[in-house]
């Protein structure tokens, strides 16, 4: 697996690849593809994601095998935020807390252009997917 900075960097390098920020909101939206819905019995408001304009859930768990690893799973009635999950699935699931906690939520945002493309109020809901998977990580980190 490569590690966060390098899958961040493989996400700035896809975004590079297409001409505007119409094909790479398009992209975004193809990432959701790869996500798993959540079950509905884990569609519950402790899963739900707060200051996001869309229904968000996140789930995090250990797994037996890696149990100083945390893995994420998220989904959102709505496709854009279904592939920002995806985006961010592939840059903090799997990692272990410190790893989580040492990415630079402005610095991601930064490198891979998101300014651009996302209106505030998506901006805002993405950092509070990030901030959520931080907090979940700062948990398990504190035991």
């Amino acid at each position: 697996m490569p590690s966060a900075d390098q899958a961040i960097q493989d996400l700035a390098d896809e975004f590079a690849l297409l001409p505007d920020w119409e094909e790479r909101i398009s992209h975004v939206i193809e990432l959701a593809r790869s996500l798993e819905p959540l079950r509905d019995d884990e569609r519950t408001e402790h899963n739900r994601v707060r200051g996001c304009a869309s229904q968000v859930w996140l789930v995090s768990e250990r797994r037996p095998e890696t149990p100083e690893r945390l893995y994420f799973r998220g989904d959102s009635d709505a496709h854009l935020v279904r592939g920002e999950i995806a985006m961010l699935m592939r840059v903090f699931s799997g990692r272990t807390p410190s790893e989580i906690l040492a990415v630079d939520p402005r610095a991601m945002f930064d490198r891979l252009g998101l300014g651009e493309a996302l209106t505030a109020q998506r901006s805002n809901g993405l950092f509070s997917m990030i901030s959520r998977i931080q907090s979940e990580a700062r948990a398990a980190q504190n035991g």
